[in-house]
């Protein structure tokens, strides 16, 4: 387990998924640039939230947990992705193909 790559993890999905409960403006713009409704954002921020929590308990001696939350970030991310690729905002597709790099390396 690389500890710095999976505290980085948690760090970033936790304020992503903080930034989406707050509905924050570029959440917002990116959320209606590939046709996610407002409403589904505190569900995304949520899930965000809880994989982050759960890669902390996998760090803190529950790694059963720190491994389903990795798998669950990945295939979250790679719904984002999908989404992106639909709506064919490739520029926006960026930070989802980050976020899914950092929980593949995290589950590695």
């Amino acid at each position: 387990m690389n500890t710095p790559v999976v505290l980085t993890t948690i760090v970033l999905n936790a304020a992503i998924g903080l930034a989406d409960l707050r509905k924050a403006r570029f959440v917002r713009a990116t959320s209606a640039a590939v046709g996610v409704p407002l409403s589904w954002l505190p569900a995304l921020g949520t899930l965000k939230l809880a994989g982050a929590a759960g890669l902390l308990l996998g760090l803190l001696g529950v790694p059963a947990v720190g491994v389903a939350a990795a798998i669950g970030l990945t295939l979250f991310y790679v719904g984002a992705i999908a989404a992106h690729v639909r709506a064919r905002r490739f520029a926006t597709g960026a930070a989802p193909l980050a976020f899914l790099g950092l929980a593949v390396a995290t589950l590695a």
